[in-house]
């Protein structure tokens, strides 16, 4: 299968957007797939999944889906036919009948990690300063600022509901173990990959490579991408 056939589809995860795919999107595309980065609204995991599905519509052919963090459990929650490989990059991915909160705080935090508590408005805002301290520590301080003033809160709808059958249990994964990951602690995330039988590649990156190491994030996209052409 030619690489201008398979799409990419990249979904980011709380307190965050499309752009934060940046430095991936580039490198991707430069290798001849189609790369579209879905916006996620972050109000509801049904709303979520939703808009996901409105994005899988719009591109065509043989999909590797890819989700950060809490965007984990929105990729597993899809039921398209033309998803063929799903890839977690520090992602969250709860079993059937587990919501992300269940397996967020399945052990203890980070120390470093910020304490989260809806505002008045029920939305889940994260600290500025968690972006130094734990989201996004290896980055620079310039895009720690960037990161901070662009993010988007997550409402408890989206963490709080008991997901179906995760699309995992169907599809051949990749995992990417952030082992410097301050949010979600490696331990976490190493119990989730095991269980999912995921390809599991392990670096010493933080909770956001692909701003902070985005080469060990097309790394493993390519591989999966490369697993689906040759089926």
């Amino acid at each position: 299968m030619p690489a201008t056939e398979l799409s990419i589809v990249l979904v980011h995860g709380a307190w965050a957007d499309g752009s934060s795919w940046a430095k991936v999107i580039v490198p991707l595309a430069a290798d001849g797939l189609k790369v579209t980065a879905a916006p996620l609204p972050l109000t509801s995991f049904a709303d979520d999944v939703a808009a996901l599905d409105r994005t899988l519509e719009r591109v065509t052919g043989p999909v590797v889906l890819v989700g950060h963090a809490y965007a984990g459990a929105v990729i597993a929650a899809t039921r398209s036919e033309k998803v063929r490989a799903l890839v977690y990059v520090a992602a969250l991915a709860p079993e059937e009948g587990e919501t992300v909160a269940d397996v967020f705080y399945r052990t203890e935090p980070h120390p470093q990690a910020p304490k989260l508590a809806p505002d008045s408005h029920g939305l889940i805002y994260l600290p500025d300063d968690a972006f130094s301290a734990a989201f996004a520590q290896n980055a620079s301080k310039e895009e720690q600022v960037l990161l901070a003033a662009v993010q988007r809160p997550i409402s408890p709808a989206c963490i709080t509901v008991a997901v179906d059958r995760p699309l995992w249990k169907d599809r051949p994964a990749w995992f990417l173990i952030a082992e410097q990951d301050r949010m979600i602690v490696e331990e976490t995330q190493r119990f989730m990959a095991g269980r999912m039988k995921a390809h599991i590649n392990a670096h010493p990156v933080d909770h956001a490579p692909l701003v902070t190491a985005p080469a060990v994030v097309v790394d493993i996209i390519r591989e999966a991408a490369s697993a689906v052409a040759a089926d």
